[in-house]
């Protein structure tokens, strides 16, 4: 009897020192066939099979038997986030971090674009948002008020810059997080003195600054431009910016500017309204901000695209040199057919 009792405890011994290294195993050894960190999301209505798809895609889970072994070891809720997956990683350690929320954050590069649907469409491209309803902050005046803006101002919150976020960071919080970058910018004090100097606020200069941004990308040249559109604010004299128009036409392809679209009646077009637009026309870059805070002093008045297309422009101070200029640039674009 003795025998089979200590032959049985034995066995079991075995046995449960055999369970151990096979789970021992499959939870300190890699499944992921991966040479660099990839990348699984966790959505808020993902099933515990949807997350095992992902590794199995994405992270090339060649076995899953540690998932299961783990799962039977532990409760098993994952919180929402993106999780890195690194190669040699073991099933136990990428467990543990969705469990707790452990995820990866970000690196969300808001740019100077064009048109606040398309910071939509990048967002949610980025983030766990859905584009449609971040749209629908972006055009709703309340929620703009909030953070002392209407909808036409609102995208001069925005700074383009490169910020660490979390994948699962709700629309409320990134507006809270881009509204502390926006104080954290103008908290410089030379900036800060620069825009009270001109008798602009904020969002005045960053509707200037997206106006500079529009008619140049040469960066040596945006002080001159936004010097040129100071002198007439300055003097009351319409801006008369082509993007402007383009922007209340709807069209920023638009290559030549006709009579009939000086004419656009509306508020954006600054042939037909005196001042600044309602609100900038696009996120400008920092360059261009930086360029109406430092603005170049000069008599210019009148601007005109080179006839060599090379970008920049010719400038004037008077209207009859500005006439020989727009003549050579209107010659350049017939020859080569442009319309």
């Amino acid at each position: 009897m003795k025998r089979i009792i200590v032959g049985g405890l034995l066995a079991l011994t075995v046995i449960v020192a055999v369970s151990f290294l096979v789970v021992w195993h499959y939870w300190s050894h890699s499944p992921f066939e991966i040479s660099e960190t990839t990348y699984v999301y966790v959505r808020p209505d993902d099933t515990e099979d949807d997350i095992l798809q992902q590794l199995r895609e994405s992270a090339h889970a060649n076995t899953l038997t540690g998932w299961k072994l783990a799962r039977m070891a532990m409760d098993f809720k994952p919180h929402t986030g993106r999780y890195a997956i690194e190669p040699g990683d073991g099933i136990l350690n990428v467990l543990r971090r969705m469990r707790s929320g452990q995820q990866t954050p970000v690196r969300l590069t808001i740019p100077s674009l064009r048109g606040m649907d398309r910071l939509a469409g990048l967002l949610s491209n980025k983030l766990m948002l859905d584009s449609a309803e971040v749209i629908w902050y972006f055009t709703d005046s309340t929620f703009a008020a909030r953070y002392g803006y209407s909808a036409a101002t609102l995208p001069a919150l925005f700074i383009p810059n490169t910020y660490e976020v979390y994948w699962d960071v709700t629309f409320e919080h990134l507006m809270e997080r881009m509204a502390k970058e926006n104080a954290r910018f103008w908290g410089d004090a030379n900036r800060e003195a620069k825009a009270k100097a001109l008798e602009m606020t904020h969002e005045e200069v960053i509707t200037l600054a997206s106006i500079v941004d529009e008619e140049t990308a040469n960066n040596a040249e945006k002080p001159r431009v936004a010097g040129l559109y100071l002198n007439r604010l300055h003097q009351g004299i319409p801006l008369q910016a082509d993007p402007t128009v383009k922007f209340a036409m709807g069209d920023a392809s638009l290559r030549r500017i006709l009579n009939k679209h000086l004419t656009t009646d509306n508020p954006y077009n600054t042939y037909v309204h005196r001042g600044l637009p309602p609100g900038p026309i696009r996120i400008p870059t920092v360059a261009g901000i930086d360029a109406v805070l430092n603005a170049e002093r000069h008599n210019y008045l009148y601007m005109c695209a080179k006839e060599d297309f090379s970008g920049t422009h010719n400038f004037a101070a008077t209207y009859a040199e500005h006439l020989i200029n727009a003549r050579r640039y209107q010659r350049a674009l017939n020859e080569r057919g442009i319309k």
